[in-house]
């Protein structure tokens, strides 16, 4: 930039001004160039797109800034007051578009959950509610479409490989799983922060990527699992088998799936009888989960 100053004989005078940089510290990830960026989430200083992506793999960062962390009264300023004010716009707008949500208002009474498990049942499918208060009843999003004769589910996607949660709401009962892992596992249609958390995902081929969900109302052997059709739908695919509010899916891969405990579930679908230390441990994990062997 340029700055104007009017010298003591009236003429005006215009030096040039070197802008100032963001930052004199090094990068701290090559430590060879000087930095242009910071993380607005670990405020690690980078020069360049590579360093930015390294630093999100060794950090395990998602790059995102954390709008409710704790900033001392003493380094309070006029911008973390800012950035609480934005904050909570964001939740204003986020509860008025919930009120003006019709689906969420939508009555979750006996008379609803009957309709929705008798609907279920002329499919083939044996859903079960839980009794109110449970997390999983909150949760649940799913309806039926009266209009569309269809089923538009709430979803859970679970990846294990990448200790990754993701919900999924609205899923019409036709559209294939296939198409609803695009947006996680597709390096060109998922969001870059989604797609740098399951990287090992991204970086396999769909073929080598298996979708099983966890069988219910098994006594002898809690901890088996079925493998769905990718290239079908869910209506499809839960067809004769039983669904507790909401379907749970855990994504895997073929490669590393002997990495993973899953009691029951084998290349020829025949059930493994668990030992004790597997029924001693299944018996204190959180239901539906898949863990790591290590």
């Amino acid at each position: 930039m340029e700055v104007v100053i009017m010298a003591d004989d009236g003429s005006v005078e215009a030096f040039e001004v070197v802008k100032r940089k963001m930052s004199l510290k090094r990068c701290e990830i090559c430590n060879t160039d000087e930095a242009k960026y910071r993380c607005p989430r670990c405020l690690k200083y980078s020069c360049s797109l590579v360093c930015v992506k390294q630093h999100k793999t060794t950090y395990n960062c998602n790059g995102v800034r954390e709008k409710t962390a704790f900033v001392s009264i003493n380094q309070f300023s006029d911008l973390n007051l800012l950035s609480d004010y934005r904050f909570l716009e964001d939740v204003g707008r986020m509860a008025d578009r919930a009120a003006r949500d019709g689906a969420s208002h939508r009555p979750r009474t006996n008379k609803f959950v009957n309709f929705l498990r008798n609907r279920a049942r002329r499919y083939n499918i044996y859903l079960k509610t839980l009794p109110i208060g449970f997390t999983k009843r909150k949760e649940n999003s799913t309806f039926f479409n009266n209009k569309e004769k269809k089923f538009y589910w709430h979803l859970k996607l679970i990846f294990p490989h990448s200790h990754a949660k993701f919900t999924e709401k609205r899923v019409p009962d036709d559209k294939p799983l296939c198409d609803v892992l695009k947006h996680y596992v597709d390096p060109q249609e998922s969001d870059p922060v989604i797609c740098q958390r399951l990287k090992i995902y991204t970086m396999s081929p769909p073929s080598d990527i298996q979708i099983l969900m966890k069988v219910e109302v098994t006594p002898h052997n809690p901890r088996r699992y079925e493998e769905l059709d990718a290239s079908k739908g869910l209506l499809d695919n839960l067809r004769g088998k039983t669904v507790i509010e909401y379907p749970s899916l855990h994504v895997v891969l073929k490669k590393f799936k002997t990495d993973i405990d899953v009691p029951g579930y084998s290349k020829n679908k025949d059930a493994e009888k668990p030992n004790k230390d597997q029924v001693r441990e299944s018996s204190s994990e959180e239901e539906g989960e898949i863990r790591d062997s290590s």
